[in-house]
């Protein structure tokens, strides 16, 4: 290896395509890097889908009878699956923050930072790894909601696109958190930090109550915060009727493009101070 494979990205003499190329490869090392330790833990990735699982069959069976859609026609479980869908990658976001933390503790970062690679690639290597892990669950998850009774009333290919439009969402949310683990002392902190964000957010939406059931003055809160606009993308590419709205494809869009424009610098910087 010589010493200009070892120049820093910030150096004149490297190319920007090069740069470029060279920050893709140290994110997909690092992608890999974290993919494979997860298979190493497989206690993890099972019992991170064993909760969305166990939300499924509460709210199918124990809940969903009490609970109307409010839409003529439109079953409970029809309703309730996007919700489970977003609320399920919103919670697998968390272990972004989780992940780095653990990571910091150990010192591993210390070590990254050692390496002749981009700065930015251990961020978006550990994204870009529980990105590839909500795709896995939001998988499995549609397994287990076809057998309880769930049925896409679109096409396959607007399901596809509301699946996309969720994991945009969700990686958006992995870089928020990611400034959470760059802050937290250790993983079980990070972790503790995290859910109190993160539960206002997705019960108090519509992912699983009709918003109109709720009290007025949390209203005007569940109908435009970021999750509920996020199920109602959803919603209307999955079940359509009623629920097919351009407004909500498009806001869903608007809130993950815009939190990746804030959070993505964010978490980069507060990676630097960090590291």
């Amino acid at each position: 290896m010589t010493t200009a494979d070892l120049r820093p990205l910030s150096a004149p003499a490297v190319a920007p395509g090069h740069r470029l190329k060279w920050l893709l490869s140290d994110v997909a090392t690092m992608t890999w890097r974290n993919l494979v330790a997860l298979t190493r833990i497989p206690e993890s990735l099972f019992f991170a889908t064993l909760q969305p699982i166990m939300f499924v069959l509460l709210f199918r069976f124990v809940f969903g009878g009490a609970i109307s859609t409010g839409v003529p026609g439109v079953t409970y479980v029809d309703f309730l699956m996007p919700g489970i869908f977003v609320q399920t990658v919103c919670f697998g976001a968390v272990s972004t923050s989780i992940g780095l933390a653990d990571d910091l503790q150990k010192g591993l970062i210390e070590r990254f930072r050692a390496l002749p690679m981009a700065r930015s690639a251990v961020l978006g290597g550990r994204t870009t790894a529980d990105l590839v892990r909500n795709v896995f669950v939001v998988a499995i998850m549609t397994g287990v909601g076809y057998l309880v009774g769930f049925r896409i009333t679109t096409n396959f290919f607007l399901y596809l696109v509301g699946v996309v439009i969720l994991l945009l969402f969700a990686y958006a949310l992995s870089w928020g958190f990611a400034c959470i683990g760059l802050s937290a002392p250790n993983a079980e902190t990070a972790q503790v930090i995290s859910f109190p964000i993160l539960f206002p957010l997705t019960f108090a939406s519509s992912a699983f109550v009709p918003v109109s059931s709720m009290p007025g003055w949390l209203q005007a809160f569940a109908t435009y915060q970021p999750v509920s606009v996020v199920v109602d993308a959803a919603r209307s590419l999955m079940l359509g009727g009623a629920y097919t709205s351009t407004r909500h494809v498009l806001g869903a869009l608007a809130w993950s493009l815009g939190l990746l424009v804030v959070l993505v610098p964010l978490a980069v910087r507060q990676y630097r101070r960090t590291a």
